[in-house]
């Protein structure tokens, strides 16, 4: 049976997490990364080179990368972060790396391709926009309505979220993510912080249509926090985070979403929403830990090897 073709939409450590488990089963992995991470060394690269933000690219190449000395070496070389007080403290080495390589010839897709290569990655890595993108969220607050731009902000502003809107509106796409959802056969959406890593992609007009008329089934992985347990959920269950992913993606449709049994807590809201989208709710336990907030990337790679295959 030839490996199944895999678009993930996503950020950060969720969206490694499922590139981790997904590489178990299939080689056909397009990885789609948020960028606009303002936070850290890729914060302060993207401010002095107007640059994408490298970070969670650089995250998403060494998820994938081979599975070999060769690849876990440079993965590790890829993840290693200065110390002390210069200026390079706080900077990874793959972080400069892919900056060093845009700011050579200006293509961010080549060279992100290069340290591909290098690392041996199964699939593809691609960033969702080629301009760097601010996210601007309005909360209720304690305090009052509260407007707050950037991926930090919006990911640590304490109350409940009414809109969200990126920076510039209308961005370039990736070409090259269009071409690889429409010819996906499984997209996968999430974990992830909500808003500051998973929405975006759906905040992204023609990215967001892409999705929507891709022929490929649809997974949302939801995440493994319960209301008020981060700063970022306060006030959210996994049904307000599908409810608030469809007031930007109306005409969103899904196959399956995927919920941890201790988020679900036999959640007939849940149920009723997931199904009223067409689709599917699978309960089963992901956490690494009882308490965690990570997924168990074993856990994760045997459910989608059962959905998918």
């Amino acid at each position: 049976m030839a490996d199944p073709r895999v678009v993930s939409l996503g950020g950060g450590h969720g969206l490694s997490a499922t590139l981790i488990a997904l590489r178990g089963i299939t080689s056909e992995i397009t990885a789609v990364v948020t960028v606009a991470d303002n936070g850290g060394s890729s914060g302060r690269l993207r401010n002095e080179f107007g640059s994408l933000p490298p970070g969670d690219l650089r995250m998403a190449l060494a998820a994938l990368c081979s599975d070999d000395e060769w690849g876990r070496g440079w993965a590790q070389v890829m993840q290693y972060r200065f110390h002390g007080d210069g200026e390079l403290s706080g900077h990874s080495l793959g972080n400069l790396l892919l900056i060093a390589l845009w700011d050579m010839d200006g293509d961010t897709v080549r060279g992100i391709r290069q340290v591909g290569n290098l690392l041996g990655i199964v699939g593809e890595v691609l960033p969702m926009s080629l301009d760097p993108l601010d996210i601007e969220g309005t909360f209720n607050t304690s305090y009052g309505r509260k407007i707050v731009r950037g991926q930090v902000e919006v990911a640590t502003t304490k109350g409940r979220i009414e809109s969200l809107r990126l920076i510039p509106e209308s961005p370039r796409v990736t070409p090259q993510v269009l071409e690889a959802l429409g010819r996906a056969e499984w997209i996968t959406i999430g974990p992830g912080s909500w808003f500051s890593s998973v929405m975006p992609h759906l905040l992204l007009p023609e990215l967001s249509e892409a999705v929507v008329t891709s022929p490929a089934k649809r997974v949302i992985v939801l995440n493994l926090s319960e209301p008020d347990s981060s700063d970022e959920f306060a006030g959210s269950s996994a049904a307000d985070h599908l409810e608030f992913m469809l007031q930007h993606s109306p005409k969103l449709r899904i196959d399956y979403a995927v919920v941890d049994p201790v988020v679900s807590g036999g959640s007939l809201k849940l149920k009723g929403l997931v199904e009223s989208l067409g689709g599917e709710l699978v309960v089963a336990p992901l956490s690494e830990s009882p308490g965690s907030f990570h997924h168990d990337v074993i856990k994760l790679r045997s459910l989608f090897a059962h959905i998918m295959r």
